[in-house]
Parts: C-alpha cells; sequence; structure tokens
C-alpha cells in the first residue's frame, strides 16, 4: 500500500473514533460544546493521533489501549489551533477553508471552546487510565503529552514566537519556536504512544 493511502485511511479511521468522543451538543453548556466540536470536525490530517498510535504498535503495544490518549492529543491540538487563531494572535478568519471558531462562536466562546477541550482532553486520558493493570505507565503517558503541551513545549514555543513577531531574531531563539511550538507535540505524542505501548528504554531515547 502507498504511504500516501496508509496515511488517508489511518486518518479515516482517527475520524471515526474522534466522533464517538466528541462531547454531547445539550445542556446549558450546549454553545460551548458546539464549538469545541465545530473545530474538532474541522478535519486535518490528524498527524498526532496518528502517531500515537502507531508508536504504541511499533514497540509491540495494543494500539486500542492508546485511543484515548490519541484522541486526546488531537483536542489539545485543536484547542491550540482556536486560541492561534483569535485577534490576540495571529487574528485569522479561515481555517482549513472554512470560518475560523470565533469567526462564527465569538471570541469568548472561542477562547472558552479552548479551554474547554484543553481540560475535556486530560478527562479522556484519564478516562481511560482507570482500573488498569499497570496505572503508572498511563499517568507516564499523560505525563509526556502535558509536558510536549505546557510550558517547556508547545506553550514555551508559542510564547517566544508572540515575543519575536516583526523582530529579526537569531537562529538558536528560530530554532527553539519549532523545536517546541510545533516538534515537543509531535515528540510527545510519539512518545506518550510508545509509553502505553511497553517500550523499554532504548526505544523511548530512540524516539527523542
Amino acid at each position: 500500500m502507498e504511504f500516501k493511502q496508509c496515511l488517508k485511511e489511518k486518518a479515516s479511521f482517527v475520524e471515526k473514533v474522534l466522533k464517538e468522543y466528541m462531547p454531547k451538543e445539550e445542556g446549558y453548556q450546549k454553545t460551548v460544546i458546539e464549538a469545541m466540536n465545530y473545530s474538532l470536525s474541522a478535519g486535518g490530517k490528524r498527524l498526532r493521533p496518528i502517531l500515537t498510535l502507531e508508536a504504541c504498535k511499533i514497540v509491540g503495544g495494543n494500539e486500542d489501549e492508546a485511543i484515548p490518549f490519541a484522541i486526546a492529543i488531537e483536542m489539545i491540538h485543536t484547542y491550540s489551533l482556536i486560541h492561534d487563531d483569535l485577534p490576540a494572535l495571529d487574528n485569522d478568519d479561515l481555517r482549513r477553508g472554512r470560518p475560523t471558531n470565533h469567526k462564527v462562536y465569538g471570541e469568548a466562546m472561542g477562547i472558552l471552546a479552548g479551554d474547554a477541550l484543553l481540560n475535556y482532553a486530560f478527562e479522556v486520558m484519564l478516562a481511560g487510565s482507570i482500573n488498569k493493570e499497570n496505572p503508572e505507565k498511563y499517568l507516564k503517558a499523560i505525563n509526556e503529552i502535558a509536558k510536549g503541551a505546557g510550558i517547556y513545549g508547545m506553550i514555551g514555543g508559542q510564547v517566544v514566537d508572540v515575543e519575536s513577531e516583526n523582530k529579526q531574531i537569531e537562529k538558536e531563539k528560530l530554532d527553539y519556536i519549532h523545536m517546541n511550538k510545533t516538534a515537543a507535540m509531535m515528540v510527545g505524542c510519539m512518545r506518550a504512544g510508545a509509553t502505553i505501548g511497553g517500550a523499554n528504554s532504548e526505544q523511548m531515547e530512540e524516539i527523542n
């Protein structure tokens, strides 16, 4: 099977599973859930969840165990895109060929939808870790994702990107932005998947 076709099939699988994890649009919080699902269902390559599942499988694990983590990573990625599109940051009107979240639901709801996706991602991961034989393994996987998304990863890169806007910056700082704003979550999701799959220390080191 050609690589592009393989990637397309794996993305379709992620799309199918993602729908199962989307919160129901009901209750007083219905609007923010609609906003969450609007951006979650906007498509994309779904590379991060695919990498999570493949990393789990390649070290000999059961990729089904990594599904909640793969879905959570896509939720975290989506929250970052919603916030990135806001007027305070990139001020984008379109994302993946349709109006950005804040253009549809307003800035306040866009902020809340991003916040909600980040929190819901951890709900999904924790729910997928309860009553497991080796809970420490799942906690380590959650930690890998949290680090990749946090101040020593994606957020850290975003901060330097914001502070460097319209400035001439040195290559070292530019490398830091790329390694953290984008690559940190890629590494984090693979390390999380490999951890769930039971990777040994040498295999984990290879991911770095």
